[in-house]
């Protein structure tokens, strides 16, 4: 682990990554004491501008304060992020892990089943599903989750096709070890480096996805998000551009962070880049 994070923290965008995304946790954490009660609350006159004592980035055409939005915006965000990407990594790594290990006829169902999400554009299906189960935060975890595993269930079974020649599975399997604890004992261990690269980069799209069905008023109304922030700004751009800039820009930085630890961790999980740091 000390190894591990060496090497995490050796890369310039780790540390960067890692700290933008420590202080979004802190925001998301600290919400309810950096701004007590109800974000929804009208607490001052309308439209407000940047910099207003007790409201340092203003207030909304209702009078509700900017910057207690995107705090209690980033708990939103971030737990719907997290929680489509843990259905996503469970979905994906069973189903690409089962036709990984098995090959055959159950490695054909599993992709073409597969494939049949992959011809379907990814967002449109979000927003039907919203459309269908309701604008709820569950409804929105279920859409991101269903149209974020394919990618990790392709992704596992790579990997699993890959290991399951190696030499300690054929002696597991001579051993006669189950089939489940070949799989998980044996090669998922093995194969969890890509799949936390994978789930750090699949938050990040998750976080735009609920972004933008938020922003076209699909999302949670009894929770306040950074996309139906900028959506519900959009329409006084021209006089007030900062209730639609500054949500957007705590989803940039939160996307941002989340890429570049993606990217470290690939550099510090990956064998060769192992070899090339000069790391034992």
């Amino acid at each position: 682990m000390k190894t591990l994070l060496k090497r995490f923290f050796a890369q310039p965008a780790g540390v960067v990554g890692a700290v933008l995304l420590l202080a979004v946790l802190i925001l998301a954490i600290g919400a309810p004491i950096f701004y007590p009660g109800d974000p929804w609350a009208m607490v001052a006159a309308p439209s407000l501008p940047l910099g207003s004592p007790g409201h340092v980035f203003g207030t909304d055409m209702l009078g509700r304060d900017v910057a207690a939005g995107v705090a209690h915006g980033a708990r939103v965000s971030l737990l719907i992020g997290l929680t489509a990407t843990l259905v996503a990594v469970v979905v994906g790594t069973a189903l690409g892990a089962a036709a990984g290990y098995y090959g055959g006829r159950v490695d054909d169902l599993v992709m073409r089943f597969t494939e049949i999400f992959q011809t379907i554009p990814g967002f449109l299906l979000a927003l039907l599903m919203v459309a269908i189960f309701g604008s709820s935060m569950y409804s929105i975890v279920l859409s991101i989750g269903v149209i974020s595993w394919p990618s990790v269930a392709r992704l596992v079974r790579a990997e699993f096709l890959s290991l399951r020649s190696r030499d300690f599975v054929k002696a597991a399997v001579l051993g006669g070890q189950s089939d489940l604890r070949i799989l998980f004992h044996q090669i998922l261990p093995n194969a969890l480096s890509p799949i936390v690269v994978v789930a750090s980069l699949n938050m990040a799209t998750a976080i735009l996805l609920e972004s933008a069905i938020s922003f076209l008023g699909l999302g949670d109304r009894n929770m306040i998000s950074w996309g139906f922030m900028i959506g519900a700004g959009r329409t006084t751009l021209m006089h007030a551009w900062w209730l639609s800039a500054i949500p957007g820009a705590a989803i940039f930085i939160t996307v941002l962070a989340l890429n570049l630890m993606g990217d470290a961790l690939n550099h510090a999980l990956n064998p060769r880049t192992k070899k090339a740091g000069g790391f034992a």
